[in-house]
């Protein structure tokens, strides 16, 4: 089921720290452990600035509305 307004942002449910993987996951259609292995890779090979990266999209990423409380 694909939504009309796709938007990038990180799930309540599903991850494992902030969300930011599962959220490009979802974006993209992909499979959430590829792009964790993918993320941590790329960590490794540019000298953990990855971690950097990571923590800059987890504060421009919105997080997902909760649904239960408006």
């Amino acid at each position: 089921m694909m939504k009309d307004d796709k938007r990038l942002e990180r799930p309540r449910a599903g991850r494992m720290l902030a969300g930011v993987c599962a959220g490009i996951a979802e974006y993209f259609g992909l499979d959430v452990s590829l792009v964790r292995i993918g993320y941590v890779l790329l960590t490794l090979f540019t000298a953990f600035c990855g971690v950097f990266v990571y923590f800059i999209l987890a504060v421009i990423i919105p997080q997902e509305k909760n649904r239960y409380f408006k």
